[in-house]
């Protein structure tokens, strides 16, 4: 791309924005000074590094966004970032899915149990833990002075209509809100009693107990005090579980950082009230080239931008100084309502607690370098060897590989999967229910599969920038190799595809043969064959079992959905919430074959025509 005028870039702080030739952003950065660091990228492209060159060469425009100071800048960053998911940023991912302990404050009775993924609202999250048993033991301790449901909402229903409890309320780790034998206010109660206690106010409620149980005893309701005694006991075990590390009082995380020229490991102990209650380890993708502490700073970034699950810190240690220091502060500040302290420990417990953080860091980097080692230099041999092997135009940086899947003809499914930089991108699939064939013609499937998927992207690249929107569409990025599972039959089908949209220089194709090791290409007769024991073949390996597993799995699900259809499908009227409900309320299909119409048309949420049309199909099913 051609340098910008410098003139017209602003000094001020902001968010700048690198865009390929469609439009889309490929990079999101931050500058205190934005014509300086814009001024930056255009130099001689041997004196940039290697992947900050890559992204200027793939980059067609550059725009900016000037905001007030340098922690709004953060705070734009870090949302583009996460909008647009440029390829060339860092990406902060978690080296393993942490477990929390939740509590689901949405539900009419709030239950604990133990999650993992995706944070939903309505949700108080506890954690993260290193390992799940924690959790359990944790909370099957705090159970007999907390006793909150821990059941599934099916379980919960199934007792309700039973009309008696499960085991857990006869061991008094429940108190069987299913059949009323605990008041909302009371229920309430041990929820909040549960929700301090896992927030670090061990002390508030140890007391409270401690009060209530000598004012039992002083009123001779010894029974009382009995039941308050144990539940004080089940308290200081689970005490006994939390390491104490500072001053009773004090809120503080503890971050620490240690990079290679390619990965980072972070590593976050969650302190509360003196006591650890949680940790979480990260594996960071340098795509990028950013000193210690640049990365620092998108690490606490990426952390705080949003509320973390036990709120936000009175104190952040940190192993080395974040860039923009006094930024970053402020950011956390405004959040918190009040000043947050960014420092490295210097001397005491402080400093020794950062040692330990420190330690889990680097070894978790030793043991993921051990892990991707081999495999880090297996896959770019394996791109280099496919570009060679099969004299493909570019790098093939992105490979899509394509499999259908049908019982004789009946539930036609097609699925993509996608390997980037070898990686399987399991957010990148796409599963495709064929439409438009009758019978068994793979050929037909495929040609339909591929059409849909192209002209989405040939689409979306076409369109204006207000058409396109914000974010990536799904079909967002060409892949540089389109592989389908096949032979000549089915490479010759995908080349048609590709030549009718126009975009045979854009993307090369490939077919994989029923002999494992032998490739068809465009053009060519003769199979190429693959070395066996060659990383390339072991890559070829890992997309098509992928593509394989992708489309069975998605073809057993939608035969198993059209097998398990239910006799209320298709009536009028009565869509998935009035279904759900109606077969909640009556006990499930054959509550609802029993009832007969009074019965349907007593319930108050039914139109009176869809009992009728409810009763009359079941009534003919009969």
């Amino acid at each position: 791309m051609d340098r910008p005028n410098l003139a017209e870039i602003p000094v001020g702080p902001g968010s700048y924005q690198f865009k390929d030739e469609h439009g889309r952003i490929i990079y999101v950065g931050k500058a205190s000074n934005l014509r300086s660091r814009v001024g930056s990228y255009f130099v001689d492209p041997a004196l940039l590094h290697a992947r900050t060159a890559a992204m200027v060469a793939a980059a067609r425009d550059v725009t900016w966004i000037e905001v007030n100071n340098e922690v709004a800048a953060l705070l734009l960053e870090y949302n583009l970032i996460k909008q647009h998911r440029p390829r060339f940023n860092v990406r902060l991912r978690d080296d393993k899915s942490y477990p929390f302990l939740a509590v689901t404050l949405d539900e009419e009775w709030p239950r604990a149990v133990v999650m993992r993924g995706r944070k939903r609202r309505g949700t108080k999250y506890f954690g993260p833990y290193a390992h799940a048993w924690a959790i359990r033991d944790t909370l099957d301790a705090l159970l007999r002075t907390f006793p909150v449901r821990t059941c599934s909402p099916s379980k919960f229903r199934q007792h309700e209509r039973l009309g008696r409890p499960c085991l857990l309320f006869h061991i008094e780790k429940c108190s069987g809100p299913c059949v009323n034998e605990v008041a909302r206010e009371a229920y309430g109660t041990h929820v909040d009693g549960l929700i301090r206690f896992l927030g670090g106010d061990t002390d508030g409620v140890r007391s409270e107990l401690h009060t209530a149980m000598e004012l039992a005893s002083r009123e001779e309701n010894f029974e009382d005090a009995a039941r308050l005694r144990d539940r004080l006991g089940a308290i200081d075990r689970a005490l006994e579980r939390q390491v104490m590390v500072g001053e009773r009082g004090e809120d503080f995380d503890v971050i620490a950082l240690h990079d290679s020229e390619l990965e980072a490991s972070v590593h976050v102990f969650y302190v509360r009230k003196g006591r650890v209650l949680g940790n979480n380890g990260y594996v960071v993708d340098k795509s990028e080239p950013l000193t210690t502490n640049e990365l620092m700073r998108k690490v606490i970034v990426d952390l705080y931008a949003d509320e973390p699950a036990l709120g936000w810190p009175k104190e952040v240690m940190v192993s080395v100084e974040p860039e923009a220091l006094e930024a970053c502060s402020d950011m956390l500040g405004a959040a918190r309502g009040s000043r947050v302290e960014i420092r490295v420990p210097q001397r005491g417990d402080r400093r020794e607690l950062m040692a330990t953080v420190d330690k889990n860091a680097k070894d978790a980097l030793v043991r993921h370098k051990m892990r991707r080692a081999s495999d880090h230099n297996s896959r770019s041999r394996a791109i280099t060897e496919l570009q060679d092997l099969l004299s493909l135009s570019q790098a093939p940086l992105r490979i899509e590989c394509y499999d259908m899947a049908h019982l004789q003809g009946t539930d036609y499914v097609g699925s993509m999967v996608v390997l980037e930089d070898g990686l399987p991108q399991k957010r990148e699939y796409r599963k495709f229910n064929v439409k438009s064939v009758d019978g068994n013609d793979d050929y037909a499937a495929m040609r339909e599969v591929l059409t849909r998927r192209l002209t989405a992207y040939v689409t979306e690249r076409d369109a204006s920038t207000e058409e396109r929107g914000e974010k990536p569409g799904r079909f967002a990025y060409p892949p540089q190799l389109l592989l389908v599972d096949g032979g000549k039959g089915q490479l010759g089908v995908a080349v048609e595809v590709v030549r009718e949209l126009g975009l045979e220089d854009e993307i090369d194709v490939a077919s994989l043969a029923k002999r494992f090791e032998e490739v068809f290409v465009p053009d060519q007769r003769e199979p190429i064959r693959i070395p066996r024991g060659s990383d390339a073949l072991y890559m070829l390996q890992v997309v098509r079992d992928e593509a394989h597993r992708f489309a069975n799995t998605f073809h057993r699900e939608r035969r198993s959905k059209r097998m398990k259809r239910s006799e209320l499908d298709g009536i009028a009227g009565l869509g998935a919430t009035r279904k759900a409900r109606l077969l909640q309320e009556l006990g499930g299909i054959g509550g609802v074959r029993s009832a007969n119409l009074e019965q349907l048309q007593s319930l108050a949420w039914l139109p009176q025509q869809v009992a009728v049309a409810v009763y009359q199909r079941l009534r003919d099913a009969q």
